[in-house]
């Protein structure tokens, strides 16, 4: 049924395994009614492999700005450069659009692609060729654990829930793509977090939770952990040409690649002002004065919380260096929409047009 090389023989028996690949990656730890728009404006800006593979990396983030998770954006645009290389190996005429026989077939090609885990590749092959490979998004998750009314949490049983998925597949041959995209939609619509609707599942039946009379136990969670809480001191420095000081962070780790308005932590005991003329100093070599604050912003990550104190900054004397950071700009304020920020960064930006105005 399959060539020899393991890719699907027939363009016409597959759908366009682009735009699903962009919604699979989209889609991780992020709900569709969030994701929805954000793919509708990417695939308006990138609307093929090619075109998403020729931008930069600051259009790409750019486009990705507030969705979170931004590695997911960087990995999406290395793997487009792979994957661009592989499927011109298999064009004849490099103007043609890549046909839908030469993307991968093998889940192993798309497990070696930066950000592409077993989940994602099942989704990506199950729903663009009908491949028969197994999926285990959140939604699925939910639905398996009420299902079987299973009493750990999921994570703690990866192999178990891995094999119940593979069963269903299993059982419908021929129909994988219809089977995942019926659990995930069962998961989002019918079998919800907080107020699952059990009388209009098909499962009711089945399902041990809903049997027990208690659904919302399921998926069991991991015990709650503390969340720490940090104070970050910002200074939104302007010069005497009323240009603001931004600054590049690095690539590895949270948010990297974007940029933002110099600070750091709070420590122990420390006035905030005395803390943005230190970081400052430590990671621009430039020295302010701090004046008055701007505004301050709370905002939650997963795995902490932070407050945001920031104050308008007059830049006093040093040639700012990115001794922290890939590199720092002056920057006129209406040209900071051309930058992708943090999605906390929004509110600072928008409180200083506005002071500025």
């Amino acid at each position: 049924m399959f060539r020899a090389d393991g890719r699907w023989p027939a363009a016409e028996e597959g759908l366009d395994p682009y735009p699903i690949w962009i919604a699979e990656v989209m889609l991780q730890q992020t709900q569709l009614q969030v994701v929805l728009p954000y793919w509708q404006r990417w695939m308006q800006a990138f609307p093929k492999l090619e075109v998403l593979a020729a931008a930069s990396e600051q259009q790409v983030l750019l486009l990705w700005q507030g969705l979170g998770y931004y590695s997911r954006a960087r990995r999406l645009h290395a793997t487009s450069r792979l994957l661009l290389t592989e499927l011109q190996r298999h064009q004849r005429d490099g103007n043609d659009p890549m046909p839908f026989s030469d993307w991968p077939f093998d889940p192993e090609i798309w497990l070696a692609l930066p950000g592409i885990g077993r989940s994602t590749a099942g989704g990506i092959l199950s729903s663009a060729f009908n491949s028969p490979r197994a999926i285990l998004d959140g939604n699925v998750r939910r639905v398996l654990a009420r299902l079987h009314a299973h009493p750990v949490p999921p994570i703690r049983a990866q192999a178990q829930f891995w094999a119940w998925s593979e069963e269903l597949i299993d059982a419908v041959p021929g129909l994988s793509r219809d089977l995942n995209q019926a659990l995930m939609d069962l998961g989002a619509i019918v079998c919800t977090p907080r107020r699952p609707s059990c009388e209009l599942c098909p499962w009711d039946a089945h399902c041990a939770a809903y049997a027990a009379g208690s659904p919302q136990q399921y998926p069991v969670k991991e015990a709650p952990r503390d969340i720490p809480f940090q104070v970050i001191g910002v200074g939104v420095v302007l010069n005497d040409a009323a240009e603001v000081l931004i600054d590049q962070r690095l690539n590895d780790g949270l948010l990297g690649g974007l940029w933002e308005f110099p600070g750091g932590k709070q420590e122990p005991d420390e006035v905030i002002t005395d803390t943005i003329r230190r970081e400052l100093r430590e990671e621009l070599a430039i020295e302010v004065n701090v004046d008055n604050k701007l505004i301050t912003v709370d905002h939650a990550y997963s795995h902490k919380k932070l407050r945001f104190e920031v104050y308008l900054c007059r830049w006093i004397s040093g040639d700012p260096q990115p001794l922290a950071s890939q590199q720092v700009r002056w920057v006129k304020p209406s040209n900071l929409a051309d930058y992708p920020f943090p999605a906390a960064n929004g509110r600072i930006i928008a409180a200083l047009l506005e002071r500025l105005a």
